[in-house]
């Protein structure tokens, strides 16, 4: 079983991290296509030079893991500084262009195994639209369990509601849950306080609600970073929180205004 002892710790005890969904599929509050390979890869660069240490990935994120994979495979003994997290559970369909999810044991170690060759080792694994019925499902645990076998022993679950959290809480195998949080989405402001009670540590997604709060204001884009880093960060968790950006630009805005404020 999995300990809070097994976990690659954040610093400070919140750090910054990257989502990668962008860089593979379209995504954000205005479905944009991701960036070409190029401008990716740059964005990759600017990120480690920058000190970012996490990165979020999933085979549902459609190019996501080739690209990142080929990117770490450049790092040397500086892919050993990163906390590289993926899924498995939702899948990709390339000709449909679309996701589906498959929690079947077969399945699940299918995209595992693929996962491993695109990326070449695996730091935390999640299961991806985690619910309360599967995070203990035996076909689940199966996976999970050979998961370990291959050296993978950091699991997370990445939920959508309390009761999905609840749930892998009470499984006692995993050491984080994700989950999206940021002022226009506060149903699961509960789990931080679930997950500080069990010893789990975080993984915050969509700070900016894809986008949202960045496009539909005309107030300043610095202080609207800011104040939506600190609408996160006034919970009590330890972790990262995950700016989900395919922008260079963006990224140092939101690295400066997160290390603005001690983070």
């Amino acid at each position: 079983m999995s300990s809070p002892g097994d976990t690659p710790a954040a610093p400070g005890p919140v750090g910054l991290g990257l989502g990668l969904l962008s860089i593979g599929r379209a995504w954000g509050y205005r479905s944009e296509p991701p960036p070409p390979e190029a401008d990716a890869r740059r964005l990759l660069e600017c990120a480690v030079e920058a000190g970012v240490r996490c990165f979020d990935t999933a085979p549902a994120y459609g190019t996501s893991e080739e690209r990142f994979g080929t990117f770490l495979a450049t790092l040397g003994s500086r892919r050993e500084e990163l906390l590289v997290a993926t899924k498995l559970g939702e899948h990709w369909d390339p000709e449909a262009r679309a996701s589906f999810t498959n929690h079947s044991h077969d399945a699940l170690r299918r995209s595992l195994d693929q996962s491993l060759r695109r990326l070449g080792r695996i730091d935390l694994l999640q299961v991806h639209k985690a619910t309360a019925a599967n995070v203990g499902a035996p076909d689940v645990l199966r996976a999970l369990e050979y998961a370990r076998t291959l050296g993978i022993s950091c699991l997370g679950a990445s939920i959508s509601d309390v009761a999905a959290a609840e749930a892998a809480c009470a499984v006692g195998l995993y050491s984080y849950l994700q989950f999206p949080y940021n002022a226009l989405h506060r149903t699961l402001e509960p789990v931080f306080a679930l997950a500080s009670r069990h010893g789990l540590q975080v993984l915050v997604n969509r700070p900016f609600a894809m986008g949202q709060l960045l496009h539909d204001t005309e107030r300043p884009r610095e202080l609207v970073l800011r104040e939506s880093l600190d609408h996160v960060l006034r919970q009590p968790f330890t972790g990262y929180v995950l700016t989900g950006t395919k922008s260079v630009d963006h990224l140092r805005q939101t690295l400066a205004a997160f290390r603005s404020r001690g983070g």
